[in-house]
C-alpha cells in the first residue's frame, strides 16, 4: 500500500495524540492547517469540550494562510485565552513538522502570554 503525505500525517497525529492529552488543569492546544486555513482549539479532554476556538476564517472571511496570518491567530487566539483565564497549555502541533506557519502560530501565541 502505498502511503501519501496525508496518511504520513495521520499516522504521526495518533502517535502524538497517545502520550499528550489535556486537563482541567492544562487543556491542549490542537493545530489543523487545511490549504486555505488554519484552525486551532484550546481543548479539555477530560471533559470532551472545546474551551476556546478561532480560525484565519473568522479573521478575514476568506482563504487566506501564510505566516502572517498564522501570527495574528496566534495573537487572537492567546487572548481569548486570556480572558478565559487560561494561561497554560500543552501544544498538539497536530502531526505537521514545528516549522513554518505552524512554528509562526506557537511563537506568536507565547508571546502574547500563553505558556507551553
Amino acid at each position: 500500500m502505498k502511503s501519501n503525505r496525508y496518511e504520513a500525517r495521520k499516522i504521526r497525529h495518533f502517535r502524538i495524540r497517545k502520550k499528550i492529552t489535556g486537563s482541567e488543569l492544562r487543556p491542549r492546544l490542537n493545530v489543523f492547517r487545511s490549504n486555505k486555513n488554519l484552525y486551532a482549539q484550546i481543548i479539555d479532554d477530560s471533559q470532551h469540550r472545546t474551551l476556546v476556538s478561532y480560525s484565519t476564517l473568522q479573521m478575514t472571511g476568506k482563504g487566506n494562510l501564510n505566516k502572517a496570518s498564522a501570527t495574528l491567530l496566534g495573537e487572537m487566539l492567546a487572548k481569548k485565552a486570556l480572558e478565559n483565564n487560561i494561561t497554560t497549555v500543552v501544544f498538539d502541533r497536530g502531526g505537521y513538522l514545528y516549522h513554518g506557519k505552524i512554528a509562526a502560530f506557537a511563537e506568536a501565541a507565547r508571546e502574547h502570554g500563553l505558556k507551553f
